[in-house]
């Protein structure tokens, strides 16, 4: 799938929607399981001659493709340290006062020089918070809300450009279609989460009928003709489905539950009878918007325990060495090569079942 390959051009973009949308309406969308990437000829001699970076902007590069996501249960300082050892970057949450966290982040830059990113809201304290983290070092600002193609975060992203100019990156989200992902480009988003609903512990899709698959809006969006970063976000369960999205149109993958249970995420270890665990919940959950200011809204998360799994960076190391598989089976030595070169077939649901480990064992 290459990015620049357009399936349609007009002159005008409202009519380009509009005929794309009436194209679409009811028909199939395709999730991480329906596909496979095709196999390919390849002459990398090495997997580790695979370039698996991509260019996040103001000069920074990540040489793993991987974001951890802005929850109280995954990214603090720990979480990010270990991130910016493996290449990638983490997303400090936002869920505490502007002072703690502009005091995490100051920390895990000033200290460390480690690069990290920070969310902020769209309302309220949301230019107080983007302040005390400017002072602290920060100049990726993500616009943590759940439906981002909304006034209030076209509103906010104009006020951190009025306060920031181009001095800071601005990854906003969530959408899930490609009228969204221009919007939020053309209000000034350097970068853009994809995704709605597709997460291990969301129930956004449930509780408003509302998403698409995450797979299916980066295909969508990938049709972009802005200069914009694809984030895709939700429903990620291995290094596979990284491999499929970034094919498909994506720069980098943000990324929960496949971090959850590491000794690097906030939280104690719960020792029981059955293992030892920690809590992976999401932000939108009853548990986790007590916890951060005494009260509930809508209801689009969950709270659960994952097994306890060690050291973040084994499981990074898995999931660089599992992209890199990825890479050199399409013949692939970086991301615009993937892109370019990716071919994927649709499985039927026996595909599917033969596709996972499926030996009888004792």
């Amino acid at each position: 799938m290459n990015r620049n390959n357009k399936s349609f051009t007009t002159n005008t973009y409202g009519k380009v929607e509009y005929t794309y949308e009436q194209e679409r309406q009811f028909a199939e969308s395709l999730s991480y399981d329906d596909v496979l990437l095709k196999p390919q000829y390849s002459e990398i001699l090495s997997r580790s001659d695979i370039d698996i970076g991509s260019d996040l902007g103001l000069n920074h590069r990540l040489g793993l493709p991987l974001i951890a996501a802005p929850m109280d249960t995954i990214s603090e300082a720990d979480m990010a340290l270990s991130m910016d050892r493996s290449g990638g970057m983490a997303v400090l949450h936002r869920y505490n006062t502007p002072e703690e966290q502009a005091r995490v982040a100051s920390t895990v830059i000033k200290l460390h020089g480690a690069t990290v990113a920070a969310a902020i809201g769209v309302s309220d304290d949301f230019l107080v918070r983007a302040t005390a983290l400017y002072e602290a070092g920060v100049r990726t600002f993500c616009l943590d809300v759940a439906h981002g193609h909304h006034i209030l975060v076209r509103r906010a992203i104009a006020s951190l450009r009025l306060t920031y100019g181009n001095k800071i990156h601005i990854m906003a989200g969530n959408v899930a279609t490609l009228e969204g992902l221009n919007d939020l480009s053309d209000w000034g988003a350097d970068s853009v989460r994809v995704g709605i609903g597709g997460g291990s512990i969301c129930s956004t899709r449930i509780q408003t009928g509302h998403g698409i698959p995450t797979f299916q809006s980066v295909l969508d969006c990938a049709k972009t003709d802005r200069d914009v970063k694809i984030i895709a976000d939700g429903g990620i369960k291995n290094s596979g489905d990284i491999v499929k999205v970034l094919a498909a149109g994506a720069d980098f993958v943000m990324a929960g539950s496949i971090l959850a249970g590491t000794d690097e995420c906030p939280g104690e270890l719960i020792k029981t009878h059955d293992g030892e665990f920690k809590t992976y919940r999401g932000m939108a959950s009853k548990d986790a918007q007590m916890d951060w200011r005494g009260r509930t809204s809508s209801l689009e998360g969950v709270s659960a325990v994952v097994p306890y799994r060690g050291p973040v960076a084994n499981v990074l190391q898995d999931l660089e060495r599992g992209i890199r598989s990825g890479f050199s089976y399409s013949g692939a030595s970086c991301l615009v090569e993937l892109q370019a070169k990716s071919k994927f077939i649709r499985q039927t649901g026996a595909g599917q079942l033969e596709s996972t480990t499926h030996i009888s064992g004792r």
